[in-house]
């Protein structure tokens, strides 16, 4: 398969499916210890009640201001509430938390940075997370701080490049933290040889932005729930890495070996005093949304290299059945090869590394040049350096998914969307990049409405040229879907590439 353009355009598309698209390429089970947990926003049964080990998202980017390095980023702790006290949000001390990478395309990690934390106590005669104005992170006024140690490990050497290291604690409110920002520009620190690295750990606002009520039989069953962002006002524990592009290619050659994978674990350690793997995630909401009930915990503790067994997840999908059941809007022809092109194995000309043995993993080309205006829909909408090549954090990757899912790169363009379009905080444009997170003094931290998605406005604001139609079909054509909206455009994009057989 190889990537070409296609200007031809279309003139109907359907709007606000959401979240139910997310990657169902990606979704392969491996075989592993059933006592796994999940990963992502709790989308298995065992991980909702262990949220410290939950990995939420995974991001990997050229770094904009830093072009010769790679950001890296995993949050944990979904859902974290900012007035949520007296116990805030902390990183577990009996945890590895992992990012890997593999260089050579061949499902086996190469390199593993591996962050783990301890607990820190400065008065425990107080109930307060902070007894005064914190104007440092080293105040005293802060009882309770965490700090991390951050390793290298590659070819059997490990190599420490962040010793002792403070995360930036909870934003637990105005009173106790009136200067945040001055916090999180403490947390960020040089590492590594030479001081090329920068390392980040602390709480964040969660950059993910979508409507997850999916689950509500696909938004409500006629679009009625969609386009607000269930997770704004909400915060992660974020670790953030930047890299020289050199440090993470194989043999440190880039020109020669451009293509990396990248996924995250958390390793738990048991009463024995072992660790085992409960949290894996890649590509985003593979768990959440394409892997069956019966295989969510096990793929936690599964590794790349074992998901060529559950192949048939991605090449008859779930999804497109449930949409076309739903709504009616016949799904691709099956089997999916785009789908594995495109999320199992990388694209040719994108993101496909050499030799490439099929496996979950974000995949990221260190080539591909910083994009001076990069568009949301990443790959289909003209921008090679985004989504699914790497993850940045402005990606919309649950319209990109949506829209793939639906066949938009084997002859069938559509504009499959949620209705949120950006997240609710303003990313920022130097290392760490993560906005600042949700403070607890916040009366009303979670807006109803997602940005581009309020009642004034709506949807309309999201697609140039549209009209808003009313659908009439239903579940197999049998009946009409009240409703339904129907976003039907003048034009479409220009020079979206599709894939060719």
């Amino acid at each position: 398969m190889k990537l070409r353009s296609n200007p031809k355009p279309a003139r109907t598309a359907l709007a606000v499916l959401g979240a139910g698209g997310l990657l169902l390429a990606t979704g392969l089970a491996g075989l592993g210890p059933n006592t796994a947990t999940a990963s992502s926003h709790r989308e298995a049964p065992l991980i909702a009640g262990l949220p410290k080990y939950d990995t939420t998202d995974v991001y990997a980017f050229r770094s904009p201001e830093r072009p010769d390095s790679v950001t890296l980023i995993a949050n944990w702790i979904p859902f974290e509430e900012p007035a949520g006290g007296p116990n805030f949000y902390s990183f577990a001390t009996d945890a590895r938390y992992n990012i890997k990478v593999d260089n050579n395309g061949d499902a086996k990690a190469d390199i593993t940075f591996r962050w783990t934390f301890r607990n820190h106590f400065v008065n425990k005669k107080t109930f307060l997370y902070a007894n005064g104005p914190v104007t440092s992170l080293g105040d005293k006024n802060l009882n309770f701080y965490q700090t991390y140690r951050l390793t290298r490990i590659a070819h059997g050497k490990a190599t420490v490049l962040v010793k002792d290291r403070r995360v930036v604690p909870s934003n637990i409110g105005k009173a106790s933290m009136p200067d945040y920002a001055k916090l999180r520009t403490e947390g960020v620190t040089k590492a590594g040889p030479g001081g090329r690295y920068r390392s980040f750990a602390g709480q964040a606002d969660d950059p993910f932005f979508l409507d997850l009520r999916v689950f509500d039989l696909l938004y409500g069953g006629d679009f009625s729930e969609a386009g607000d962002d269930t997770l704004a006002g909400f915060n992660v524990n974020s670790v953030a890495l930047q890299v020289p592009r050199m440090a993470l290619a194989k043999n440190y050659k880039v020109a020669d070996n451009p293509v990396v994978g990248i996924w995250s674990t958390t390793d738990r350690r048991g009463v024995s005093g072992k660790y085992r793997q409960v949290s894996r995630l890649g590509m985003p909401l593979v768990n959440e949304v394409v892997i069956p009930l019966k295989d969510k915990n096990r793929f936690n503790a599964s590794r790349p290299s074992g998901d060529g067994q559950f192949l048939s997840y991605v090449t008859k999908p779930e999804l497109p059945k449930l949409i076309e059941g739903v709504y009616g809007v016949p799904a691709p022809a099956e089997p999916r090869n785009d789908l594995v092109s495109v999320f199992l194995t990388g694209v040719d000309g994108i993101n496909k590394p050499k030799n490439v043995t099929p496996s979950e993993q974000l995949r990221l080309n260190l080539t591909t040049p910083v994009t001076e205006r990069p568009n949301r829909l990443g790959v289909i909408g003209g921008d090679n350096q985004g989504f699914p090549n790497g993850r940045r954090l402005a990606d919309d990757v649950i319209d990109v998914s949506l829209q793939v899912v639906e066949g938009e790169l084997v002859g069938a363009p559509n504009d499959l969307s949620d209705g949120v379009a950006r997240n609710d905080r303003s990313f920022g444009t130097k290392f760490p990049y993560l906005a600042l997170p949700a403070s607890g003094s916040n009366e009303d931290p979670h807006p109803t409405a997602a940005p581009g998605a309020s009642e004034s406005q709506g949807l309309l604001d999201r697609m140039e040229g549209s009209i808003v139609s009313t659908v009439m079909t239903g579940a197999g054509g049998a009946g009409l879907l009240a409703g339904t909206i129907l976003l039907v455009r003048a034009s479409r994009r220009r020079h979206a590439p599709q894939l060719a057989g």
